[in-house]
């Protein structure tokens, strides 16, 4: 009986080829959507190409992050490797930024450069997240794991604050008590403190005349900007009023206009903005009163930010 000529048998070869091809081709592409959809890169390029129409006034009004390059690229925090700086806040009276650990909870001044220039020990606090300078030497911090904002009194003075001493606010149960309360920054022109909730991003505000005494009880903040994996930090910009919204999960710094819309955003990958490295994990951002930007990353990381002119 005459034999099949073994060519007869390629084409089947190929087929199962291209299927097997086109099956990893597909997977991979379903995979690189799922992570464009995760990391919100889709609305990034929306807000991209609009950024793009912006006049050269409306950038003038707003912080306008795309200008932005990191001056100081990764400092270490020298002796606290092992403490996860979680946030920092500036302090115009004094000039220096302050920065939370949350690991080892202490509360540690800065220079604008960076330099350390004393460590407080935060007595009585389990997970310290989130601080803010309120002025005449108040600071609002949140602990996450205990679900307080407690507003301290810091002078030159100050060695260690316990948190017997001060007024405590209970910020009650989250949607997620594991990923809660972890952001705060002062709003000195709506007299409130707005708080962010880390996942769900979710933003709140608390009224407040300055002094250490909230009025009233938090109030949920209708938003659905906040496209971003996670919310790590808010900052308000003295100048403009706009809001920092940062987060780590997304490698992304958000900036907000009074009306809670996205004005502009920042990417945190190295090669972007000045980076020579992706930021680890940024979880803590100001702003002073210059327009200068600061950023610091667990486990010690320090960076500068300038707008570029």
């Amino acid at each position: 009986m005459p034999t099949q000529p073994q060519t007869a048998l390629k084409p089947a070869r190929r087929s199962r080829f291209f299927m097997r091809w086109y099956s990893w081709l597909l997977l991979a592409a379903a995979a690189a959507y799922g992570l464009a959809f995760a990391m919100h890169w889709d609305d990034r390029g929306v807000l991209w190409v609009l950024e793009r129409f912006e006049s050269p006034a409306e950038r003038q009004e707003s912080i306008w992050l795309p200008d932005y390059r990191a001056v100081i690229d990764a400092k270490v925090l020298p002796g606290m490797e092992k403490d996860e700086a979680s946030d920092l806040t500036y302090d115009s009276q004094t000039n220096t930024l302050f920065s939370v650990m949350g690991k080892n909870p202490f509360l540690v001044e800065l220079t604008l450069q960076g330099d350390v220039l004393r460590k407080m020990p935060l007595v009585g606090w389990s997970n310290p997240e989130g601080v803010t300078a309120m002025g005449n030497g108040l600071l609002a911090m949140v602990d996450e794991r205990n679900h307080l904002l407690s507003i301290v009194k810091v002078d030159a003075d100050t060695r260690e604050l316990n948190i017997a001493d001060f007024p405590k606010y209970d910020l009650g149960p989250s949607k997620n008590q594991n990923k809660a309360f972890e952001a705060v920054a002062w709003d000195a022109r709506k007299r409130q403190l707005l708080l962010g909730e880390e996942r769900p991003p979710a933003l709140f505000g608390w009224n407040s005349d300055g002094s250490q005494t909230l009025t009233g009880d938090k109030q949920k903040i209708a938003s659905d900007e906040l496209d971003i994996r996670n919310l790590s930090a808010l900052a308000i910009d003295p100048r403009t009023g706009h809001t920092l919204v940062l987060s780590a999960d997304s490698h992304l710094l958000l900036e907000l206009d009074e009306k809670g819309e996205q004005v502009s955003f920042m990417t945190l990958l190295g090669g972007f903005n000045g980076l020579s490295k992706t930021i680890p994990r940024a979880e803590g951002v100001t702003m002073d009163e210059a327009g200068t930007l600061y950023m610091v990353s667990e486990p010690n990381l320090f960076y500068r930010f300038e707008k570029q002119k």
